[in-house]
């Protein structure tokens, strides 16, 4: 009796978390799928390096020069991030915004020569298929709360396929693993399909669920490091007067910071006063330099005044999990063959949501049909007892 019972439990508890959350499931497998190729797009797209080639070992002109052009170009602006795109060598990206208190959707992106200090492009990356595909994956265009509650339905995903799991064990002891019964109804046969793809899919659907839930959390984790970590890092400057006049060297605090992580490669800069850092320093965001521990970083804050290092530390391990998670999430670990398993499974995924929504409609459809037998045979019960009694 405690077994049928807790079948029943774990049959309301894949029911429900199932339904509530496969519509939103289908979208996220369905704008992740060419969101895993994004390389690969833009490649067929025919995009060109934006570098010129140039006569090898052509030496760069240095941050300070590149930043120079980058203002020329947009006189209103002011810098806010740098950072580096490794499928554009010889580049630098500059993040620029009409202050440096805007909104995180105000900037402008200026891709500079590295060598020649040219401006490349000033890509608007606001629009486009892929920009769409994007937003809608990561929070549907809602901001903080689209990402929560896309967490949230990452919660609800895992608990199916846990309930599924618990469901189908049972099952097994009395049939074949595997087993698809193609010469019965098409509602046992897709119930089939259904549970043999769930169990194929259960290690890859944890991960992508529960990386998905972390990512959708990544907010949330910035504000806990700018509070612990950073707030530490920064505190001997919390009643520092503001900075006047022009900063140090970025030229120099990236030297800086390459000496005192000579293992290590610059990711991203943030300038003073962006949520990165303080108002009173640069913060130079170093990474490894091999697959895994690119994903790796570590700041090292940097006086935007006297160019020296104040501190330099390594990030807490909820914020790695988050920068660990990210590609994982997408696949982005192993090339394309890695990229191509991620999508056959993004598939098989998608064919498990789709036949869980026709069984859930055709158990319904029997049903009711059942109910209505039911009742119909009452009704004519009922009328055989009563003529019986007229009689």
């Amino acid at each position: 009796m405690s077994s049928v019972k807790s079948v029943k439990t774990w049959f309301q508890i894949h029911k429900w978390t199932s339904l509530i959350c496969t519509l939103f499931l289908l979208m996220l497998c369905l704008t992740g799928l060419p969101l895993i190729f994004h390389e690969e797009i833009e490649e067929l797209e025919g995009k060109p390096k934006l570098a010129k080639e140039l006569p090898l070992g052509t030496a760069a002109v240095g941050l300070d020069k590149l930043q120079e052009a980058a203002l020329v170009a947009f006189p209103k602006k002011v810098v806010r991030y740098i950072y580096w795109d490794e499928h554009e060598p010889n580049t630098t990206t500059f993040s620029l915004s009409d202050s440096i208190n805007a909104a995180p959707d105000n900037f402008t992106t200026v891709i500079v020569d590295d060598r020649t200090a040219e401006v490349l492009e000033a890509p608007n990356l606001q629009e486009g298929f892929m920009y769409i595909m994007l937003q809608m994956h990561i929070d549907m265009f809602m901001g903080i709360g689209g990402k929560l509650f896309l967490g949230l339905m990452g919660l609800l995903f895992v608990a199916a396929i846990i309930s599924g799991m618990m469901l189908y064990s049972p099952i097994m002891k009395r049939f074949n693993f595997g087993m698809v019964r193609t010469e019965k109804s098409t509602r046992l046969k897709w119930l089939d399909l259904h549970n043999l793809l769930g169990i194929v899919t259960i290690v890859w659907g944890t991960v992508v669920g529960l990386t998905g839930v972390i990512n959708t959390m990544s907010e949330v984790v910035l504000g806990l490091w700018q509070m612990g970590q950073l707030s530490e890092m920064t505190a001997p400057y919390k009643n520092a007067q503001p900075l006047t006049g022009k900063l140090s060297s970025l030229d120099g605090a990236m030297a800086v910071a390459e000496k005192a992580a000579p293992e290590m490669e610059p990711s991203i800069v943030a300038y003073p006063g962006t949520p990165f850092t303080s108002k009173h320093h640069y913060a130079i965001f170093m990474k490894g330099n091999t697959p895994l521990t690119k994903r790796i970083i570590k700041p090292a804050l940097v006086d935007a005044k006297t160019g020296a290092l104040t501190d330099m530390r390594d990030m807490p391990w909820y914020v790695n999990t988050v920068f660990v998670s990210q590609p994982l999430h997408f696949g982005d670990y192993g090339g394309l063959p890695l990229k191509i398993i991620w999508a056959i499974f993004d598939i098989a995924t998608i064919v498990i949501l789709g036949s869980g929504l026709y069984l859930w409609f055709a158990r319904n459809k029997a049903t009711k049909a059942h109910l209505n037998r039911l009742n119909k045979q009452d009704f004519e019960s009922l009328t055989v007892l009563a003529e019986k009694e007229n009689d």
